[in-house]
């Protein structure tokens, strides 16, 4: 069960990768089937749904941060193997910002850019070459045969304008707010999966303790767990999160070791030519070590 012996602000997951690759603009999907079956105990009327819902959107980081994690794959068969990745983060004019270094199988590194707001861009840095991907970066693997993605850990869906509140169930022996996303149309025809997103907001916290991929036939695909939180400060961040690949059973867990909050960062780190240049962290007295 997540621990929230302190109280958590909105910002759990999308205090890590602000990615979105939509904004509330977005035209909604047709219709599509009833999501399906909760084990409903009661839900909050429609306008208390749109403020549980705006609330989350709106939360996030306050300036600029780094981050440092490490991602462990954890097959269902085979060894263990664990990547680490760093995260520089802040805002600028067209919104949050993300520039994220992540060091995959044997030390090969990539560098993803990602900027946020009604026209999202993504840029990545592998092997010396820059590109421009586009939003088809958000659903790769951070790391070939993990299933962590950006979608996974930015929740693009949240803007999503289908989207319904359908009940409050007990997820890990909480009460939550059961949401269920569809996606619209420019993504859709993009995307065959996910076909829709559901995410359970713990009722006290407003936090996502489980977010559920579901693809077109109604069977969820993967699913996300909050594990561990920990409070830096007056912020408190996700310390552990899970992965679970439905098919495979395989896991992924993203373990938070290292944050410095409240940064000035330059605007230089996110400029896309700036890509290919090493960025030092902070000093390490700016640094707030949770885990060797």
């Amino acid at each position: 069960m997540p621990n929230f012996g302190q109280r958590a602000p909105a910002s759990l997951w999308r205090a890590f990768f602000y990615l979105a690759v939509a904004s509330c603009t977005l035209l909604a999907a047709p219709p599509s089937s009833p999501p399906p079956g909760l084990a409903q105990i009661g839900k909050p009327d429609a306008a208390e749904s749109r403020r549980i819902l705006e609330q989350f959107r709106q939360s996030g980081i306050a300036g600029g941060y780094y981050l440092e994690f490490e991602l462990h794959q954890l097959p269902r068969r085979g060894n263990e193997r664990v990547f680490p990745g760093k995260i520089w983060g802040s805002r600028n004019t067209r919104g949050t910002i993300v520039r994220i270094a992540l060091t995959g199988p044997m030390g090969r590194e990539q560098r993803i850019l990602v900027q946020n707001g009604a026209q999202p861009s993504v840029w990545t840095y592998v092997d010396g070459k820059l590109a421009q991907p586009g939003m088809t970066a958000l659903l790769t693997p951070l790391v070939a045969d993990v299933d962590l993605t950006a979608f996974d850990l930015e929740m693009p869906f949240l803007v999503w304008p289908d989207v319904e509140c359908t009940a409050i169930v007990r997820v890990l022996g909480r009460p939550a707010h059961a949401f269920f996303f569809r996606p619209p149309l420019n993504f859709s025809s993009q995307y065959k999966e996910p076909a829709a997103v559901r995410a359970y907001f713990d009722t006290q916290f407003n936090a996502p303790t489980q977010t559920e991929l579901i693809d077109a036939t109604g069977r969820i695909t993967k699913t996300l767990s909050l594990v561990e939180l920990k409070r830096i400060g007056t912020q408190t961040l996700p310390e552990i999160l899970e992965v679970r690949n439905e098919t495979t059973r395989d896991k992924t867990r993203f373990v938070l070791t290292a944050a410095a909050l409240q940064l000035d960062l330059a605007a230089a780190i996110f400029d896309p030519a700036t890509l290919a240049d090493d960025i030092h962290a902070p000093a390490s007295d700016r640094l707030v070590r949770i885990s060797p």
